[in-house]
This record gives C-alpha cells, structure tokens and sequence, in this order.
C-alpha cells in the first residue's frame, strides 16, 4: 500500500512538463472532435443504405490507409520536422470535416463521398500516429517515458468515453453539419497548441537519412526481428476477429438493440469508460498475469461480450457490457504496444511502431470488410458468434506463442571503435563490405555458429543486407564473418545503432575466440 503514492504520482508527473500537458490536452480534445465525426459517419451510412456491406466499409475506409501509409508516415516522422508535419496533418483532418459538414448542410453527401472522405480521414490518421509517439520523448524527460505513453493510451480513451457519447447527442439533437462542425474547432485548437510548441531546430550530424534509405533500414529491422514478428502474429490475429464487434456495431444498436444515434454514441461511450476503468484496474492484473495471460483475458473478455449481444439484450444491459468491452481493448492495446515499444531501439522506433500499426489497422479492416461480407450472407447475429468463436479458439491456440520480455537492454553501448581511414571517405560511397576474422579451435565450431546465428540478426537489424560466416581452405581455425552494408553513412549509422544487449551478442560469439588479440577487423568500398 505504501507504493501508491508513488505510483500515482509517477503516472501522472509527465503533466508538469508544460509543453507535454498543452500538446496532451489539445490532442485529447482533438481526439474527441475525431470520435464525434467518426459516429455521425457511421450513423449516416445507415440513413443512407441498409446494406451490412456499406456500413463495414466506412470502418474499412478509416482503418485501410494506415495499414497502406503507416510505414512510410514512421519514416517521415523521422526525416522531417515533426511540429510542421502535425500542422499540415491537422489541416488536412481539418479539410475533411469542413467538407463533410458542407455535404451534409447542403443534403449532397452520399455513401461514396461519405466512404472517400472518410479514406482521406484515414490518411492523416496514418501520418499522425507514428509522429505523434515519435514526439513524446522530446517532450518528457527520460525517467517519466513509460508515464508518457500511459497518459496517451488515457487520453485517447478518455476521448473515446467522451467523444462518440457527445457526438451521438449533438446528431440526434442538431444534426450532422453541427457535429463536423465542432470536430473542424476542435482542430484548431490542436493547431494553436502547435504553433505555440517552440520546437528546438534538429541538430544535423551528417548522417540524416533520407526516405528510401530510412525506408530500407526500417523494412530490414522488421525482417530481421524476431521478437517483433511475434508481437505482429499476435496483434493480427487478436485483431482480425476482434474487428467483427467494431464493423457490425451500428447495426447491433440499431436493428438488434432498437437504438438511435443518440444510444450508438453512448455505447461507444461506454467503451471508452470501460477502458478507462481497465487503466485503474490494470496494475493488479499484470501483477498476476504475465502479457500472454493478460492477452488471453482480453480475448475472452471481448469474445463474451460479442456473445452476449447476440441475445439482443436490453439497451442498460448492453451498456454495461460494452463497458467489458473497453476493460478487453485496452487490456490487448495496452499489452501488445507495450510490449513493442520494449523491444524497439530508440533509432527505429517510430518506424518499428508504424510496422505495428500496419498490421493493427490491416487486420481491423480486412476483418471489418470481411465480417461485412458475411453478415449479408448470414445475418450479424451469426456473424458475432462466428467471431466470438474464433477469437476464443485463436486466443487458446496462439496462446503457446509467447510474447518477448522487453528486458533488453537497448540503449545504444557505442563500443565499435572508429573504423582506420587511409583518406576521407563519401557518405554516398557503397556498398561496404565488412570483414571479421576470428580464430575458432575446431571443436568449438558447432558452437561458435549457434552464436554467429544469433549474432547475425543484430548484424542484419543494424543495417546489413548480406552477412555470412566462411573458413580458410589453408587454416581450418580461421573463420571470416562478413556482411555487407548499403553505404559508408549506413555504416556509420550502424555504429551508433549497436546496443548493450547487442554488445552481449557479440561477447558471447568473442569468447571463442582464440589468441593474444581481438578479431581483426576489415572495410572495403567497391570501386
């Protein structure tokens, strides 16, 4: 008992950092602005066509574009000035619902404006998310970063249990041109609070990246990490299932449930309060629930809900088990990206993060899309079992994957020693080739390769595009490791890349090592 003071004190000690609380508090609002067109969306397709297959596609619309964009959005929010590049996001956001409130005032939008502009809805949606986490660390020191990232998972679900609530009343009441109009105000709030962000200017090293380049080294870290594909393994598939609730929800509040826009938005409302509850109740569960078990829960938790709707329950019961809904989402959100921002080093993070909700958002709508499909064929109460079904199954099954630690030590160890120059070399001068050479007795082989294994996918997570391990015909206890990089800048980036948890990889394939000196070490530029 006596740590909850603490605790509660960290959680929220980002907040005295007063350029950290400004942006925090206009992204909540924005957020809510979000949530208010996203349900008016939503609403309106039904007004608009009875078809299970359009109101899907509005949720395929939003979520389609990040799954395309959000990789090359991680890369920009590493090679471009962050504060301007949320500015323009903003605008843009901020164009979408000045149209959409047009549209409506004039009674001119349909389902095909209504599905491309809400896909244009879902562009700056991509571009914004890998920035905005990109941000956090210039925002708080590095003791309160973990608080930081908790705060936004609370501020979005603080929006969640706000926005879709407010937005429900404001269509019911005044109709869908004053709900777009109050999500383009919310936007200039954000803008303001940006502007008002005196971002110090990047410092340049001469070896910033530009997109291909950055775009490369992202894409070879994601193939060459291990520990990352399971987390996306179990993100889609979670996910994909899961997805069956979200695409079929207007249509269970408004032909099973009796509901208006009004209840539609309440019980979007209440998910985002049952997450909010499942923040508070959290740290109780991870004290007895590794991030499998608390992976599983959320899949149980979720597919009961989704059975339970099935029975048409009346409308109190269904809020309420919505609330159970938002305890299972945030308990899965928070694990899995969580988990991910543990295994991710500090130079690839945005772009690791953008792989992350690549897959988030292309198993939501693939999953919307598809569950659509089959609700026309077989009704959406066939469907949610249907869903229900699989995610317990899938749950149980993929269960026995587990998820990494994240105890790795990933700060960078800038132990590689300054590679010999015999004249200044350009960056652009590539590819590179690297030689290590060791001495291994033979009855150590077997074992030096079990580590070479393991070491090459540092080597390859670094910035290498080749690596292989090769013996001397003349000296069977020479062994040469060599691995090839794309640039001599890519390699210079490669040095400040290597962590201390890659720094044991290499102790552990050095102690076979034999003889008075370290492994000699060779570059070579092609002509």
């Amino acid at each position: 008992m006596s740590e909850s003071p603490n605790k509660a004190a960290g959680a929220f000690a980002p907040l005295r950092q007063p350029v950290f609380a400004v942006l925090w508090a206009a992204t909540v609002l924005g957020n809510i602005g979000s949530f208010m067109r996203d349900v008016a969306s939503s609403w309106l397709v039904t007004d608009l066509s009875a078809s299970p297959t359009a109101v899907a596609l509005i949720q395929t619309a939003a979520t389609l574009p990040i799954f395309l964009l959000a990789i090359p959005a991680g890369v920009l929010s590493d090679i471009l000035d962050r504060r301007r590049f949320l500015i323009f996001v903003q605008v843009l956001l901020a164009g979408v619902s000045g149209t959409l409130l047009v549209l409506s005032h004039t009674g001119a939008l349909t389902v095909e404006y209504l599905v491309a502009l809400t896909f244009v809805g879902g562009i700056g949606a991509a571009l914004m998310g890998p920035t905005w986490q990109s941000i956090v660390p210039e925002l708080v020191p590095r003791s309160d970063l973990k608080s930081a990232v908790a705060l936004n998972s609370l501020g979005i679900n603080i929006a969640r249990s706000i926005g879709p609530a407010a937005g429900g009343l404001i269509l019911a009441s005044f109709g869908a041109a004053a709900t777009y109009g109050l999500d383009v105000l919310s936007y200039v709030f954000v803008i303001a609070a940006l502007l008002w962000w005196k971002r110090p200017a990047a410092v340049d090293s001469g070896l910033s990246e530009n997109f291909l380049g950055a775009f490369r080294a992202g894409i070879r870290y994601t193939r060459a990490s291990k520990e990352l594909h399971v987390v996306l393994l179990r993100a889609a598939v979670f996910f994909l299932f899961a997805s069956s609730v979200w695409a079929l929800l207007p249509l269970v509040a408004r032909q099973m449930l009796g509901g208006s826009a009004g209840f539609y938005g309440i019980l979007l409302g209440a998910v985002g309060a049952g997450a909010i509850g499942g923040a508070l109740v959290m740290p109780r569960l991870r004290a007895r629930l590794d991030a499998d078990g608390m992976l599983l829960l959320a899949s149980l938790l979720t597919a009961a809900v989704m059975g339970g709707l099935v029975f048409a329950p009346p409308q109190w019961l269904a809020v309420l088990m919505l609330l159970v809904l938002g305890l299972g989402w945030i308990i899965a959100l928070t694990t899995l990206n969580g988990v991910a921002q543990s295994i991710l080093p500090n130079w690839v993070r945005g772009r690791g993060l953008a792989v992350y909700l690549t897959v988030f958002n292309g198993a939501m709508a693939a999953g919307s899309l598809g569950w659509g499909l089959v609700a026309q064929q077989v009704g959406v109460p066939a469907t949610l079992v249907a869903g229900a079904v699989g995610l317990v199954v899938m749950g149980l099954v993929f269960h026995r994957v587990r998820l990494p630690a994240g105890e790795a030590d990933l700060q960078a160890s800038n132990h590689w020693p300054e590679p010999l120059l015999a004249e200044p070399v350009a960056h652009d001068r590539g590819p590179v080739m690297v030689q290590v050479e060791y001495r291994i007795r033979k009855e150590d082989r077997p074992a030096f390769l079990e580590a070479m294994k393991r070491l090459s996918l540092e080597r390859r997570r670094d910035g290498a595009y080749a690596w292989g391990v090769h013996e001397h015909t003349a000296d069977a206890e020479r062994v040469m490791e060599w691995f090839l990089v794309e640039s001599w800048a890519e390699h210079l980036r490669q040095h400040h890349r290597v962590s201390h948890a890659d720094a044991d990889l290499q102790a552990e394939a050095l102690r076979f090592h034999i003889g008075p000196d370290k492994p000699q070490v060779h570059h070579f530029l092609a002509l």
